[in-house]
């Protein structure tokens, strides 16, 4: 009889090895805002006075409430930890103090503005860097953040509105999410309440109504968000369906490959390779081919840098990133074959057919 002691299952030990990190790390319940003014804020807020009455250990981390009155009313009897006083170009900034959050180690705390980009200094760039340190340290987090925006749809969201959102966050931070909140209101409702200054001040709202708070934009925002949230409930059913089902004929993933350059509107195709990849449930790759090297040439500073923001992007979308060399559609036709790409996106030549005609 073998005394060796049985080996323990790897399905199982990983399994164990996800529970224990699930259960060290804090969740995120994120309320996504269809357009500013919807109410996610204050429904954080109202959640936060439940759970205080239930008992629960809740905290405020930071909360900007763009002095409306109701909003500002319902942070009062809620513990704030103190933000961070940052001078900055001879005047005095808020930010959230996230070691002092830690320190006090409470069971939740409340975070506005997900996609929000932390004065110069700070200990992260963006404030959702802040989030996942809290979420690290075991805090469950419940969170803001308005669907213009997510980083691959900022493309759509600026040929809808006409506007380019400065501010963004990866898409990867809200699939981090455990729970997604969608947070609504009729268009016409809400640029009501812009009319009545129940969002901005009057200066501020006048050119909004002008510019971005329109009802097409808002509708057309609204439709984004609504089948954002309808996609977050489709990958838990997907989820669930993989967890509780024989593998036995479900569909293998979908992959879908970008292929990029050092070109600007390499971001554009990129972000709209993550949002097809998105509705398929694939997988995305973005891959560059360095030219052979007799048609290689030398890259201008400008170019190198525009290089790399693409690929910074690529990453930051959760592609998968490949870099090669050698002929540019030889490489690409191999890899796609090899690796069973389903969906090719790429840009059309911007030089003329002499070019071709005469380098080939």
């Amino acid at each position: 009889m073998s005394t060796e002691p049985a080996r323990p299952d790897p399905d199982v030990l990983l399994a164990q090895i996800k529970a224990a990190e699930a259960k060290e790390r804090g969740e995120l319940r994120i309320y996504l805002g269809a357009a500013p003014g919807v109410g996610k804020t204050y429904t954080m807020l109202e959640e936060a006075h439940r759970a205080r009455e239930r008992g629960r250990d809740i905290v405020v981390g930071f909360i900007e409430t763009h002095n409306r009155p109701n909003t500002a009313k319902l942070v009062e009897g809620l513990e704030i930890v103190p933000p961070l006083q940052i001078p900055y170009k001879g005047v005095i900034l808020r930010e959230m103090d996230t070691e002092a959050v830690i320190r006090r180690r409470p069971k939740i705390v409340l975070v506005d503005e997900l996609a929000h980009t932390n004065v110069p200094g700070s200990k992260h760039e963006k404030r959702y860097q802040d989030v996942m340190d809290l979420l690290n340290a075991g805090i469950k987090v419940i969170a803001t953040v308005n669907i213009q925006h997510i980083e691959s749809l900022n493309d759509t969201v600026k040929a809808i509105t006409g506007v380019t959102v400065a501010e963004r966050i990866p898409d990867w931070v809200i699939d981090k999410a455990d729970e997604i909140e969608l947070i609504d209101m009729d268009p016409h409702a809400l640029v009501k309440r812009m009319q009545h200054g129940n969002i901005y001040a009057p200066a501020q709202a006048r050119q909004a109504l002008d510019h971005f708070f329109t009802v097409p934009n808002l509708t057309a925002l609204r439709e984004i968000a609504l089948r954002a949230t309808a996609r977050e409930v489709e990958d838990r059913l997907t989820e669930f369906m993989h967890d509780h089902m024989s593998p036995e004929g479900m569909a293998l993933t979908e992959r879908v490959m970008v292929a990029i350059d050092q070109r600007p509107i390499g971001k554009t195709l990129i972000r709209r390779g993550r949002r097809m990849a998105a509705a398929l449930k694939g997988d995305l790759v973005v891959i560059y081919v360095e030219p052979e090297q007799g048609r290689r040439r030398v890259q201008s500073v400008d170019e190198d840098r525009s290089l790399r923001s693409n690929l910074q992007l690529a990453d930051e979308l959760g592609a998968t990133v490949v870099r090669l060399r050698g002929d540019v559609a030889e490489e690409i036709v191999e890899y796609a074959r090899a690796h069973e790409v389903a969906h090719f996106v790429l840009c059309h030549p911007s030089h003329c057919r002499w070019h071709d005609l005469i380098r080939g």
